[in-house]
């Protein structure tokens, strides 16, 4: 097992953390109970009782009695036991908690560790919760995080067991710091192959989405292995773990490797111990991909599984394009779309929304250079392309939402969006049609006004 690693806090005042010496910790019923008796022992006994003796906890480390995949040791560590298996039903103390029902759609409290009347809220505002946890060092490896939205599970890209909950259980960990789980199987998905320079994350996702359906890892967990997995960096392996939920999962989670740590150098000073499955792990079932003969690909409406090559959409006219939302608005996506628009060298035929995910992307946007543009930004790239203006950081129409929200569709339109779910009012308007793709896929559709494959302009 990895040796514990550990890099600089943030200062912010989000988080509650235990570890943090400067904060009040309200001490444990174990440790209140706790005393040394001064005086010397008598021999002679005037009543007999049980004394009161502190928790013992059993040891979570050391040999095995059977070997576990990496959610069963995140829980079986939560739990404090020695090994948990599929099935259980375990009591696990909560590592992170995330509610983005604060202060509106998008926006993040935080808790660490310490719960009940020690909770505080996150006042400032982010962005959208799941990007923005990463980005503020709240995503760590071997932890349990649990949030109130179900694209929480994004964080299982670090290594982390990472799920959304409903308000009734967030209550219960909000005042107790721990909630009853049920041990998942897990499924098993190795990649392996050279990554082709037209292919993204999302095409991952939707290959493996289409191959299981929409209901085919319900309540399981969905590890992702190989080397494909290996060659991604943490943005990637967030849009993949972004939406197992949309195969019915209940996490999905990435080995932590020297790519994590490099992200969290600079972002937490937190200790984690990362965890990783046996060789000898008993999984549910194990699914196999060659990725270097995958192509472009869309979920057609009105289902993520509704799997289809690009290039057999090309029929397809669209009426706008949207590229943003936790699965498809971080930095990397929009530097994936400046890309081929700068490869291009062409406009826009339909309206082109971009909208970050966190106030961090929107000034990416606006000061990363775009490898190989000659010293342009996105921002800068996307105007010549012709697309609208990048928003402020929000969910936008990704959630549908009032008709007044940022790029709602309140006609029935058809849309290529690098979002996750392009069911029936989705995104606005209940006849809206909506193609889930990556963003070279989006941006190779905007310039043509029809679903297009991005090797059309990257190649």
């Amino acid at each position: 097992m990895a040796s514990s690693v550990g890099f600089a806090h943030p200062t912010s005042s989000l988080i509650i953390n235990k570890k943090d010496k400067s904060l009040s910790v309200v001490p444990s019923t174990s440790q209140l109970s706790i005393y040394k008796c001064k005086k010397p022992i008598s021999n002679n006994i005037s009543m007999a009782m049980a004394t009161r003796q502190s928790e013992r906890k059993p040891a979570t480390t050391g040999s095995m009695k059977s070997p576990m995949t990496m959610t069963e040791k995140i829980l079986a560590k939560g739990a404090e036991k020695a090994e948990v298996k599929a099935g259980d039903n375990v009591w696990v103390n909560v590592d992170v908690f995330m509610t983005n029902d604060i202060s509106g759609p998008g926006s993040i409290g935080i808790f660490r560790k310490e719960f009940g009347e020690n909770a505080k809220a996150n006042p400032d505002y982010k962005g959208v919760c799941h990007i923005a946890l990463a980005q503020e060092g709240h995503c760590r490896p071997g932890e349990i995080l649990l949030g109130t939205d179900s694209h929480t599970c994004t964080a299982g890209a670090f290594g982390q067991f990472a799920t959304g909950i409903g308000n009734t259980e967030a209550g219960f960990v909000l005042g107790t710091g721990a909630l009853l789980l049920k041990v998942p199987q897990t499924l098993r998905f190795v990649m392996d192959g050279e990554m082709p320079d037209y292919l993204l994350a999302k095409d991952l996702i939707l290959q493996i989405i289409g191959e299981i359906s929409v209901a085919g890892a319900t309540y399981k967990s969905m590890e992702f292995v190989g080397t494909t997995i290996e060659s991604l960096n943490m943005e990637e392996r967030m849009t993949l773990c972004n939406m197992v939920i949309e195969a019915g999962g209940k996490n999905g989670v990435v080995a932590a490797d020297s790519t994590t740590f490099k992200y969290l150098e600079d972002k937490t000073s937190v200790l984690y111990e990362p965890v990783y499955s046996d060789a000898l792990a008993s999984f549910h079932s194990e699914f196999r991909f060659d990725i270097s003969k995958l192509e472009p690909l869309v979920a057609k409406p009105h289902s993520p599984d509704n799997r289809a090559l690009a290039r057999d959409c090309k029929h397809i006219k669209i009426d706008r394009v949207y590229i943003g939302s936790c699965t498809g608005g971080k930095t990397q996506d929009f530097l994936a779309a400046a890309k081929l628009f700068l490869a291009s060298g062409k406009k826009v035929k339909v309206p082109t929304f971009l909208v970050p995910a966190t106030q961090k992307v929107w000034v990416d946007i606006y000061t990363l250079i775009v490898p190989g543009s000659g010293g342009k930004t996105c921002s800068q790239i996307f105007e010549e392309a012709g697309c609208d203006t990048p928003a402020s950081p929000s969910c936008a129409a990704c959630m549908g939402g009032p008709k007044d929200t940022y790029a709602r569709m309140n006609e029935a339109q058809v849309c290529v969006s690098t979002t996750n779910r392009n069911f029936p009012g989705r995104m606005g308007h209940k006849e809206g049609q909506i193609y889930l793709a990556s963003p070279y896929t989006a941006a190779a559709s905007a310039l043509t006004g029809y679903i297009t494959d991005p090797r059309e302009f990257l190649h």
